[in-house]
């Protein structure tokens, strides 16, 4: 898929998600909101993260199907509604590659297909499909803004469940 060099500004208010569907996956994009305390687990230590209202909490999938986008609104509920902590797994933990939904929080992400699903602490990377590789996403307090963004359908669904 041709990957368009240019930015690309999305209105995204709290109470709604960005999905970015491709033909491998699937990224889905809510803004943080105002209860900015997040909590980053890894083997060794547990860690708060600041976020502002208009960060991001961006889920990954490696599949295109409507389950998929199901499981992405409800991983993307768990954490910013429900509070669950975002966990890291060690680098060559065996359950890496069978997550389904990888996770990443912050001002700005960067997707790679080049990593492990779920080992990286480091809130800038996200494991990602081949045609979002070197994808990035940044929170802006009118939206998101996308740049290297493939040719994919880009939709805005009400976020709640």
């Amino acid at each position: 898929m041709k990957k368009s060099t240019s930015s690309k500004d999305i209105s995204l208010k709290e109470s709604e998600m960005l999905l970015l569907r491709g033909t491998a996956g699937i990224v889905a994009i809510v803004k943080a909101g105002p209860r900015g305390q997040y909590f980053l687990e890894t083997e060794n230590e547990e860690i708060v993260l600041g976020l502002e209202p208009h960060d991001l909490i961006v889920a990954s999938a490696l599949s295109v199907d409507e389950i998929t986008e199901k499981g992405l609104k409800c991983v993307l509920f768990m954490i910013r509604e429900i509070r669950s902590p975002l966990i890291v797994l060690p680098k060559n933990h065996p359950a890496s590659p069978r997550l389904p939904i990888v996770v990443s929080v912050g001002n700005k992400t960067v997707l790679s297909c080049n990593i492990k699903p779920g080992t990286h602490p480091n809130q800038d990377v996200l494991c990602g499909s081949n045609e979002f590789d070197n994808l990035e996403v940044t929170g802006t307090l009118e939206g998101v803004q996308i740049k290297n963004m493939p040719q994919c359908e880009i939709l805005k669904v009400k976020f709640d469940i």
